[in-house]
């Protein structure tokens, strides 16, 4: 039976990334598994720059096993670089940490490459039983009409909405004080805010249910663990 492995926000934590990969190969034992990313690989981070090179190398070995998808992170310096983004809003917002990673002064300096990857990323992933996705949906909106904006930037109404969309929404951006993955009945929240000293999650799921069968965490200061998900 194939795993899905859907990883939060990483934000430049390289170190992190890495130990969690490992864990899960060393989870899957053997099975066929595949990466669900939910975006924000740059920014606030110490290495943005190794995290997209990390992810581009993934890619590349993993092929249609790993989907990534974009956070609004990427869409920061994709917009900044396309004249829609004021430069100061994105080195409010991690763009500093991410200059001096790659060893530039200016995005524009960043390598076309890693920027080719950015746009290349999809902004949702629908399995059948769950939807995954960087910050969100607009719980107004069917799955299918989505627009990006609520796709990388919602907060509410959709954090407080109840209702059931049809699918598990698989999301991050919402940094979760506890580092603790918030799993409500129609909803699950992975950034447990690892670049802001929590845990990177990566949550586990099979053919046997929509919601997750266990978490994968790795912390700067403890190797990885597993933590089965309690009923919501």
């Amino acid at each position: 039976m194939p795993l899905t492995y859907a990883v939060g926000d990483v934000h430049g934590s390289l170190d992190m990334l890495k130990a969690l990969i490992d864990a899960c190969r060393q989870h899957a034992d053997g099975r066929a598994l595949h990466f669900a990313f939910l975006g924000d690989y740059i920014d606030r981070g110490p290495d943005s720059a190794g995290t997209v090179r990390f992810m581009m190398r993934l890619q590349d070995e993993l092929g249609d096993q790993l989907i990534a998808l974009r956070g609004n992170h990427e869409a920061f310096v994709l917009g900044l670089l396309d004249g829609v983004v004021p430069l100061g809003i994105w080195l409010r917002n991690g763009g500093v940490e991410t200059l001096a990673s790659y060893g530039v002064r200016e995005a524009c300096e960043l390598p076309r490459a890693h920027l080719d990857w950015m746009r290349s990323l999809r902004l949702s992933h629908d399995d059948g039983r769950r939807f995954f996705v960087h910050a969100g949906i607009d719980p107004e909106k069917p799955l299918d009409a989505q627009d990006e904006q609520a796709l990388l930037w919602i907060r509410e109404p959709f954090l407080s909405d109840r209702r059931d969309y049809g699918r598990l929404v698989v999301h991050g951006h919402t940094p979760l004080e506890t580092a603790v993955p918030e799993l409500r009945s129609n909803r699950l929240n992975l950034d447990t805010a690892a670049v802001y000293g929590g845990v990177l999650t990566a949550a586990v799921f099979d053919d046997t249910q929509t919601e997750p069968v266990a978490y994968l965490q790795a912390s700067p200061l403890k190797p990885p663990r597993v933590r089965i998900p309690c009923v919501p």
